[in-house]
Formats: structure tokens, C-alpha cells, sequence
């Protein structure tokens, strides 16, 4: 994350087009605002547009404005979102959303720098710095013909890729930190978190990334009474013990879980740092990357619904 900071504070210098890219949840318009406060743009307008929630039918309208009468209902003049942005920020949100035709008009703004109001004549200067976002694994969507590969290659001048939260664990500990001051008003009686509710967090996989993990602690601080947020005070989705089910009969018995439990109390140790949790296993990082992946499905019933030893 800190090549990342690195990388937020030396392109909010420039004025070329960013494209960001990860999981859902995991911060994509917090490093567009935070390249856009940086910058010398920040004295004017930062307008998300989450491309994925547009109405089809009026999309065009929604980011380039129309002329009164221009379609039905069209009753009075309206600025388009580019418009709106003028001297700032336009953040496109989940881009890949955007259909074809709509990314061909995108792309000759972005190039032009001009706008057509729908039912206009005349063309509209535009001064705006795109910052676009997804999800989606845009380069498979240009190989499939479902992204342009020209809006892409124009999109990504500069790419930061952000990494899921249960790839980078040490980080848990800091957000929660953050999250409690954010939220201190919420509840003061609470002054910080226990081992083992921070043992828990940090044993989850937070498929809805540090948004999930916010509001885990937002959650914690609506129910908790003080003066720590206990286990108990956590989501049930977090409470669970990727160890429960496992009886220490069956540990005894069986490799898989005596592996199981070896995994999990080495990211205990390290402070969810899977690198280090590796090397203190003697196993290759991409394989405890793919047994955590394993062990949250099964605590999840998995694809069949079955729990493994």
C-alpha cells in the first residue's frame, strides 16, 4: 500500500487520466479523491458517476447534458456531468459497465475535450480530468470485444492496482485503529478492540474488502457496551472460528486440520502477514494463499455444502 500512496501522490501532479483497478470494497474512490485533493485541481468539482447504476436510455444525457425538447420529458436545459466537473474531477466508476456506443462518445470527449448536449448543435469546450475505476478484468473485455481497446489504452495512462484486504492481513490492525477514531463518537464507553476479537478479524477473508471491514467495526461500536469490542460484539459472518468443527479428536487424527490449525496460528504470530506466515511454515506463499481460500469456503458450507476435517 505504501507503493500505492507513492504512486497517489506523484500522478495527482498531472493531469492525464488514471485507471484504477480491484475487488469491490476496496477503496477505488478514496484513491480517486485522494488524487484529486492532491492535485491543483482540488479548488473545483469532484463528480463520482457510478456508470454501472445509469439508466441505459439515458446515459448520454447523464454525462453530456441535453437541450430542452431534445426527447420526451426533456422540459428544461440540463449540464451533463462533464460539464458539471468542469476544472475538477470526473470519477467514472465501474467503467467496464459502460456499453459500446456510449464508450465511442466517451472516448472522443476524452480526446477532444468537447461535448455535444443531446439535441445540440453546437459543441461545448470541456476542461476535466478523467479517473476511471472497475472491477472487471478490462483487458479480457477488450480481447472479447465487450471494452475498445482504444478507450482502454486511452483510460489506462497510469494504472494502480489495489489489493484485496486478505492478501495484505498486517493491515487489520491499522484500519481498525483508524476506523475506531472515525466512529469514536458512535460510542465512547469503547476504547479499543481484545486479542481475540482482533484474532477473529484478522481470520476472515473480507470478500467485501475494507468497506466490509468498516462497517464490522461500525456494527461492533452500535452493539458493544465497553470498554473493548469483544467477539461477541462482531458480525456473525466474523464471529465464526475457521477452526470450529474441529474437534481436537480429530486433530489428533487428522493431517488436513493439524495443517489447518498450523496455518492459522502462524497468522496469529505474524500479524495476518502471509509472507511471513509461509516462511515460518516452510510453505510457498501461493499455497496458504489457496488453503485460507479453501478453509473460508468450507466454514461457508461450500459448493457442497459440507464441512472438510
Amino acid at each position: 500500500m505504501q507503493k500505492v500512496y507513492a504512486l497517489i501522490q506523484r500522478v495527482s501532479q498531472f493531469n492525464f487520466p488514471v485507471l484504477i483497478l480491484g475487488e469491490s470494497g476496496t477503496g477505488k474512490e478514496l484513491v480517486a479523491r485522494a488524487i484529486h485533493t492532491q492535485s491543483q485541481r482540488r479548488s473545483c468539482p469532484f463528480v463520482p458517476v457510478d456508470c454501472g447504476a445509469l439508466v441505459p436510455a439515458l446515459i448520454e444525457s447523464e454525462l453530456f447534458g441535453h437541450m430542452r425538447g431534445a426527447f420526451t420529458g426533456a422540459t428544461d436545459n440540463k449540464r451533463g456531468l462533464l460539464e458539471t466537473a468542469k476544472g475538477g474531477t470526473l470519477f467514472l466508476d465501474e467503467i467496464g459497465e459502460l456499453q459500446l456506443e456510449m464508450q465511442v462518445k466517451l472516448l472522443r470527449a476524452i480526446q477532444e475535450q468537447e461535448i455535444r448536449p443531446v439535441g445540440a448543435t453546437a459543441l461545448i469546450h470541456t476542461d476535466v480530468r478523467i479517473i476511471a475505476a472497475t472491477n472487471r478484468d478490462l483487458e479480457k473485455a477488450v480481447r472479447t470485444g465487450a471494452f475498445r481497446q482504444d478507450l482502454y489504452f486511452r483510460l489506462n495512462i497510469v494504472e494502480i492496482k489495489l489489493s484485496p484486504l486478505r492478501t495484505r492481513r498486517e493491515d487489520i490492525p491499522q484500519l481498525v485503529r483508524l476506523f475506531l477514531e472515525k466512529f469514536a463518537d458512535l460510542q465512547p464507553s469503547i476504547h479499543g478492540i481484545s486479542e481475540e476479537a482482533t484474532q477473529r478479524l484478522m481470520a476472515y477473508d473480507w470478500p467485501g474488502n475494507v468497506r466490509e471491514l468498516e462497517n464490522a467495526i461500525e456494527h461492533a461500536l452500535a452493539l458493544g457496551s465497553g470498554p473493548m469490542i469483544e467477539v461477541s460484539d462482531l458480525p456473525s459472518s466474523v464471529q465464526a472460528d475457521p477452526l470450529d468443527g474441529i474437534s481436537d479428536e480429530k486433530q489428533t487424527l487428522s493431517l488436513s486440520g493439524l495443517e489447518r490449525r498450523a496455518i492459522y496460528r502462524a497468522l496469529t504470530q505474524t500479524n495476518g502477514d502471509v509472507i511471513a506466515a509461509a516462511r515460518i511454515l516452510c510453505m510457498g506463499k501461493t499455497t496458504v494463499y489457496r488453503k485460507l481460500k479453501q478453509y473460508r469456503a468450507n466454514v461457508n458450507g461450500g459448493p457442497s455444502g459440507q464441512t472438510s476435517d
